[in-house]
């Protein structure tokens, strides 16, 4: 079955990646950035032209449709999300297709200092004989999760253009600005109206993810006192010090994303902008537990509390916003979507890898606001930078997965 999708997947990752839906943070509009409608209005059309029912574009930017049920059992959703990280360059996305890969480096057309190696990535080496989908080194190639979009629109298809195989009804969602944290509106778990769901937002072939960090944003705003350089002796207060010595305090040996490992979780200084007068200094905080996010959150305001102290003139505000929880807190509850997916992977000889997702997904919001929501591989590695990339069979095999779990729930 894999290789009937093959070409089917290929070609609709390459024309997905190759529109910019980069979301923004810095927006308060929904989506976040007027491209994402590019891809969503694109899905529509799709969805329409295979035959899906029921199909809407939410004005909070999610479109959803339903694949008509054949037999009873729970209404299951499958999500993934259009946008593209903001972290780096996402614009003309010019997707390559390397063909029965022969286990050597990767180099890239556009930057011949890049180099996409198995020694480096071991997960690569298991790749030989695979086609490897990459972007052409300026920009990253928005596999996350726009292989996620392919493999469920390939599926949908296949389900739609066979009428007899067994499921229960499935509704799916593409929503935007998951990268940013603002990916499920609360309208959408109604709109969605299922009894669990799955994003396919995962990495390594066969995953089944049901845990999450927890996450928090955190804005650090530091006011000093702004005044002509020349006239500056004993009156001004330069603001990008008191940032920098802020950034400085926290625990970068033992904190920060490139120091910590599996369960460990960290603050991340993402963002720093401003001037003398004012600098505003974004972080995400992340952890596993609750109690570790909130101790995370309680460093940066001691840390900022310390330095203001040193500069009475200086004002230095801290907010703390929450983004999402881990699912594991309330999936351990009701283990069924997870075993559901679970055992679809056995019936397909793929033993099920049980990891945590240093991370977060659209699920993570759903599972929180009722609607269990695991995290499904896609095959994505080295998201949201220039050494992304995804392997079609990968992919293929995903969306058997999603076959199997529609199958396995009709069986009951």
């Amino acid at each position: 079955m894999s290789a009937d999708f093959d070409a089917e997947l290929e070609t609709r990752l390459c024309r997905y990646a190759a529109i910019d839906s980069q979301s923004d943070i810095d927006s308060m509009a929904t989506p976040s950035t007027p491209v994402q409608h590019d891809m969503l209005d694109l899905l529509v059309g799709e969805l329409e032209s295979i035959g899906a029912a029921d199909i809407t574009k939410t004005d909070y930017g999610t479109v959803i449709a339903t694949i008509p049920g054949n037999a009873p059992g729970p209404v299951i959703g499958f999500l993934a999300h259009v946008d593209t990280a903001p972290q780096f360059n996402a614009t003309g996305v010019k997707p390559r297709v390397i063909r029965g890969y022969n286990g050597g480096a990767i180099s890239f057309p556009d930057d011949p200092s890049l180099v996409l190696s198995p020694e480096d990535f071991p997960y690569l080496a298991g790749k030989v004989g695979e086609d490897i989908v990459t972007a052409s080194g300026t920009t990253l190639l928005g596999a996350d999760d726009k292989a996620g979009v392919a493999i469920i629109m390939t599926a949908a298809r296949h389900l739609l253009e066979n009428p007899d195989l067994p499921r229960p009804t499935i509704r799916l969602a593409f929503t935007p600005d998951e990268e940013i944290g603002r990916g499920v509106d609360e309208r959408l778990p109604k709109d969605l109206g299922v009894d669990f769901a799955y994003t396919f937002d995962g990495g390594d072939a066969g995953e089944v993810v049901y845990e999450t960090f927890s996450a928090d944003f955190c804005v650090v705003t530091v006011t000093g006192v702004s005044i002509h350089p020349g006239e500056a002796t004993g009156k001004l207060v330069n603001a990008i010090h008191l940032a920098a010595r802020i950034v400085d305090t926290l625990p970068q040996a033992t904190m920060t994303p490139e120091t910590t490992a599996e369960r460990e979780g960290f603050i991340h200084a993402v963002d720093m902008k401003g001037s003398a007068a004012e600098m505003v200094v974004r972080f995400i905080l992340r952890d596993f537990e609750r109690e570790g996010l909130a101790a995370k959150g309680a460093l940066v305001r001691q840390v900022c509390e310390a330095i203001a102290a040193t500069e009475p003139r200086a004002r230095i505000d801290v907010k703390i916003t929450p983004q999402y929880r881990n699912m594991r807190y309330w999936l351990e509850d009701d283990m069924t979507p997870v075993d559901l997916a679970r055992d679809a992977c056995r019936e397909m000889g793929v033993e099920p890898v049980e990891t945590v997702i240093r991370g977060g997904t659209d699920g993570s919001r759903l599972t929180e606001m009722g609607v269990p929501c695991p995290n499904l591989f896609t095959g994505m590695q080295n998201v949201h930078g220039p050494l992304e990339y995804v392997s079609v069979q990968d992919m293929a095999l995903a969306t058997r997965l999603m076959l199997q779990i529609a199958e396995r729930a009709a069986r009951g």
